[in-house]
Order: structure tokens, then C-alpha cells, then sequence
């Protein structure tokens, strides 16, 4: 069984005056072993992102520019919202989890995956995606 939809926090190391650094030691940090990596910008305010769920992927969702709204639903309906605008935040996706995402102008958003791509492992469509049972 997956945990649901939750805000991880990083290590945040630093002060004002010098900057900071977040460090996501995987072990500790990310609920999973990270396969891929990827990232995603210039994404226009106006377009929602995502749209999909997938049968075995997790996820953890980094805005680290700019301000990224994720809502995430479950087949049952259970609908959580989070706004990521921290650089030393992220929200994790679990399998079976409808997910939108929705960006500012200057977003930039970092994606630690736990498998490599695979068509496959989409679910697109998002009357199917209510049939399914986590």
C-alpha cells in the first residue's frame, strides 16, 4: 500500500545573507528509488499540465522556480490541493493518483520518477481512471 498525496520537506541549509541549499539525500528524502529525472518550463499559466495517473510510477514534485498549484485525486474521489513555491518542498504522487499541475510564468518544475518512461504505465483516460481501486 502507497502513503497518500503529502508535502515533503528538504533539508534547507543556509541564511539570507548567503543563499541556501536543499539536499535530498534519497535514502531519507524520496519514499522510493529514483529511476529518472526530469524536468518541465516555460510551460504557459494558462495550460494545466498532467491530466494522467499511472498504474506503478511515484513521484515527487519539485517546483524549484516559480509556483506550481497540483491538485491530485484518488478513484474514490479524495481530492487534495498543494501549492509549491518553496525550492526545499515537494509533493509525492502515488500510483493511482489523478494529477493536474498548473504554473507560473517563470515555473520550473523538478520530477523524481520511480521507474523509466513507459507509455504503458499511463492511464490517460480519465473514465478508466475511476474504475480503478488503490
Amino acid at each position: 500500500m502507497y502513503p497518500k498525496a503529502h508535502v515533503i520537506t528538504f533539508q534547507k541549509v543556509g541564511k539570507p545573507i548567503e543563499g541556501y541549499i536543499s539536499i535530498a539525500e534519497f535514502a531519507h528524502a524520496i519514499p522510493f528509488e529514483v529511476k529518472r529525472t526530469f524536468w518541465t518550463y516555460y510551460t504557459p499559466e494558462q495550460v494545466i499540465r498532467g491530466r494522467h495517473a499511472h498504474y506503478e510510477t511515484q513521484q515527487v514534485l519539485i517546483a524549484v522556480a516559480g509556483r506550481i498549484l497540483v491538485q491530485t485525486e484518488t478513484p474514490e474521489g479524495e481530492v487534495d490541493s498543494f501549492v509549491l513555491e518553496h525550492p526545499h518542498q515537494g509533493v509525492y504522487i502515488p500510483p493511482n493518483a489523478w494529477h493536474t499541475m498548473q504554473y507560473s510564468h517563470n515555473a520550473v518544475q523538478m520530477v523524481f520518477a520511480s521507474t523509466l518512461y513507459a507509455e504503458s504505465d499511463y492511464i490517460r483516460d480519465y473514465h478508466l481512471f475511476k474504475t480503478l481501486r488503490t
